[in-house]
């Protein structure tokens, strides 16, 4: 069934009366807050492990090697921006029983977000360190749908590393395109690992990446972003989908965004499959900056309104013709800057 398409007074009327509705759950909490203070402790450090819609699972400053972690259920302020898995927090753990209290949020260094269905850009996770894009033979691989990834990987300061899961999947007549899909993103200095989520030993190369580091898998759904969580952390024991008979595509299968500590001392952000990642929040302007290549050289252009589609001198062009960047990458671009805008109407009609 079609979505209904709303009109503008429609649309701010339902966003009014969920307005309201936010007023009044704020109210309760800051009278429940007056009523619990006397029953939780001192402040203290910890962080986000997972989101449960009005609680938070809050883990406390560890000790050494982590002996002393512990985990509690907690309300979180009113006045709090949207917490995230990740956010590092001042906290109030109950005295005795119950729930304890998230009281601030400390500065972020890095935020993946995503838009919502209202337009506005929502935090999905704090203080990541690395992205992992996950691709795979079947679904088979789209340079577009990667490079939507690597450019919010590039505009959110988040480095990013490409892991090929199911390469035991790779025969002879997928090779040549596997290898030629990875040569592209090395040449342009993105780490590209070939992994198997079924064999211990092909999951080395990722073991590694992983070490030291707080990192969040993205990617479309059925590439294996779960069954690699369960191969590096069998204890996480994450459910594991098929492959849609019909479609091909992925099913979802996560569904509360999660912290988990590795044993290499690193920590997995694992949060709910993406099947593609909306760009259209997001002018052409910040599409080319999220392409590290053409972002050096889109000052190069002989004219400085420089379209990049027809204009002579245009040093992105000029580039591709000379065989300095991939052409694929330079035709992606103009790909999802043509459908920038029709995704936003798509969004505000739905």
């Amino acid at each position: 069934m079609a979505k209904r398409k709303l009109n503008r007074r429609q649309r701010w009327r339902i966003e009014k009366i969920q307005a309201e509705k936010r007023d009044r759950a704020n109210r309760r909490t800051d009278q429940q807050e007056i009523l619990v203070a006397d029953d939780l402790g001192d402040e203290q450090h910890g962080f986000i492990t997972a989101h449960f819609g009005q609680q938070v699972e809050v883990e406390n400053a560890d000790g050494p090697n982590g002996e002393n972690r512990k985990t509690r259920r907690c309300h979180f302020r009113a006045t709090l921006e949207q917490l995230v898995v990740g956010d590092k927090v001042i906290w109030q753990p109950p005295k005795s029983e119950g729930l304890g209290v998230v009281v601030a949020i400390e500065p972020r260094d890095t935020v993946l977000k995503r838009p919502d269905l209202y337009g506005n850009l929502k935090p999905v996770a704090a203080n990541v360190e690395q992205m992992l894009v996950v691709f795979a033979p079947l679904p088979t691989p789209s340079s577009a749908l990667l490079d939507r990834y690597l450019v919010a990987a590039e505009l959110s300061n988040i480095p990013a590393t490409l892991v090929l899961n199911k390469a035991d999947l790779i025969d002879e007549t997928l090779r040549p395109f596997v290898d030629e899909l990875s040569d592209m993103y090395r040449r342009l200095g993105y780490p590209v690992l070939e992994v198997c989520a079924h064999q211990s030993e092909g999951l080395a190369p990722l073991h590694e990446a992983l070490i030291g580091k707080t990192s969040v898998f993205v990617g479309q759904s059925g590439v294996g972003k779960s069954s690699l969580v369960n191969g590096v952390l069998p204890e996480a024991d994450l459910q594991v989908g098929e492959l849609s008979s019909n479609s091909g595509l992925g099913q979802h299968t996560t569904v509360t965004a999660r912290l988990v500590h590795l044993p290499t001392g690193g920590q997995l952000i694992d949060s709910p499959g993406i099947r593609e990642f909306g760009l259209w929040h997001i002018g052409e302007d910040d599409l080319l900056h999220g392409y590290r290549e053409l972002s050096e050289l889109a000052g190069h252009c002989k004219f400085r309104n420089c379209s990049h589609r027809n204009e002579p001198g245009c040093a992105l062009i000029n580039a591709a013709e000379n065989g300095d960047i991939d052409e694929e990458r330079l035709s992606n671009f103009y790909q999802i800057a043509d459908t920038l805008d029709e995704e936003g109407r798509e969004r505000y009609s739905s």
